[in-house]
């Protein structure tokens, strides 16, 4: 599940990319404004987020698509390690065969330098600059992240939270680094276009900003004020972590 749903959000991010960035494209005709482009691109991936996270498996598997957040959830002592590590090679996989199928499907649109698979790559500003914007709204998703859900009044709206951030980024941050926020996102580009440009900040930046994030959080609210691993917890499915959810 955890694959599925990175490689679905993949394949909508190279559909996105194609449409909103190919220049034979008729909306990227239509739409001179890069600025524009990229707050449409935003609304499209942030649907997609939401969808994913109260979709079936989001329900069931607790909707991390990202090795950062399933680390920071190990870290917080509510997933298991043998399950950690299972989701985050699944989650790797996924993003691979979302971003191959697309090329498949795709071809040399996907191809197309103004696409280029949609990688994550620094932007003008360089390296440290992606690196800090990386680990900066990756501590502001999981700050919101762990504030909305151990929270029975507004927990459900989680998801929302998240699609919104994740819309909001792509509009702002993305000339900053490209808005990976998930290693295994920019790993499912990298490894189709064979472009491995500063991978160490989407490695290292994601999971050090919601690591940072779970560390104010533990100072504030204790081990006890994290009540379960997954981003939509009001349905019916089983939990395989270890769980307190309306319990507390």
């Amino acid at each position: 599940m955890e694959a599925a749903e990175l490689g679905i959000f993949m394949v909508a991010a190279c559909i996105s990319g194609v449409v909103l960035e190919h220049p034979g494209s008729p909306a990227r005709q239509a739409l001179p404004d890069p600025s524009l482009r990229r707050v449409l691109g935003g609304l499209a991936m942030g649907v997609t987020a939401v969808s994913i996270i109260y979709s079936p498996f989001g329900q069931r598997s607790g909707a991390h698509f990202n090795p950062s957040v399933t680390l920071t959830f190990w870290r917080l002592g509510k997933v298991a390690g043998a399950d950690a590590f299972f989701y985050v090679i699944a989650q790797f996989i996924g993003a691979v065969i979302g971003v191959g199928l697309s090329a498949v499907i795709l071809q040399s649109a996907l191809m197309h330098p103004s696409v280029n698979y949609v990688a994550t790559l620094p932007g003008d500003r360089g390296a440290a600059v992606a690196f800090i914007a990386e680990t900066l709204i990756a501590f502001i998703l999981m700050t919101v992240v762990l504030n909305v859900s151990n929270r029975m009044n507004i927990a459900r709206y989680t998801g929302l939270f998240s699609g919104a951030l994740v819309a909001t980024y792509i509009s702002v941050e993305a000339p900053l680094s490209g808005m990976s926020m998930n290693p295994a996102r920019t790993f499912g580009s990298a490894f189709v276009a064979q472009v491995w440009k500063g991978l160490w900040i989407y490695f290292t930046a994601p999971p050090l900003g919601m690591l940072l994030a779970a560390e104010v959080y533990l100072r504030r609210k204790g081990a006890g004020g994290v009540l379960c691993a997954k981003l939509n917890h009001l349905n019916n499915k089983r939990c395989i972590f270890k769980c307190n959810f309306g319990r507390q």
